[in-house]
């Protein structure tokens, strides 16, 4: 089981996570979206293609940027669409 968390909640658990590059990959079903507004903040990985972006918002703090998803993958990255990465200083456990 995969959980991430920031100040104090739980963004996404989930015990069927993709790793790639060494990052869990979180399913959809998986997130709170309670916590999640989008950006518009993108980025292109060379083989996984465009991320786009979530700004997390717990208890009025937000984390720009803290979690990032692929949602029209390259063919090779095609089993993590619309999962959720995260970052700076979300924690991953599992």
């Amino acid at each position: 089981m995969a959980k991430a968390t920031w100040n104090g909640a739980v963004l996404a658990e989930s015990d069927d996570t993709v790793m790639v590059e060494g990052n869990h990959y979180f399913p959809p079903e998986a997130v709170n979206r309670e916590y999640f507004r989008n950006s518009q903040d993108h980025t292109v990985c060379h083989w996984k293609g465009v991320a786009s972006y979530y700004d997390v918002d717990v208890n009025g703090e937000v984390n720009r940027g803290a979690a990032w998803y692929y949602p029209e993958p390259s063919e090779a990255a095609s089993t993590i669409k619309d999962y959720v990465g995260f970052w700076r200083g979300v924690k991953v456990e599992t």
